[in-house]
């Protein structure tokens, strides 16, 4: 055994515990997932800039209907009057 290689090894271990196989799985799906969720970040966040020669305030390409709430003034940031802060719509009676 000390001769085989990686791969043969662990094809090897899974053959005699095959309870490893879920655990492997899902170790994998994780890992992936982490994964695809930082490059996520990194390509679609306004707060990341990757070209600053053309494009040095990303920010500034944010609608006004995106929810980036940034208090300058260093005052309270207070939420829209027909929305709570738990999101829910309150909306007035006539």
């Amino acid at each position: 055994m000390a001769g085989a290689s990686l791969g043969a090894r662990f094809y090897q271990r899974i053959k005699r515990h095959p309870g490893i196989i879920p655990m492997i799985g899902f170790i994998c799906l994780g890992m992936g997932s982490a994964a695809l969720y930082l490059l996520r970040l990194a390509l679609r966040s306004p707060d990341v800039c990757w070209d600053r020669k053309n494009n040095p305030e990303p920010w500034n390409r944010l609608s006004p209907n995106d929810q980036y709430k940034v208090p300058l003034d260093g005052s309270r940031v207070t939420p829209h009057p027909l929305t709570s802060w738990s999101g829910d719509p309150q909306l007035p009676y006539h």
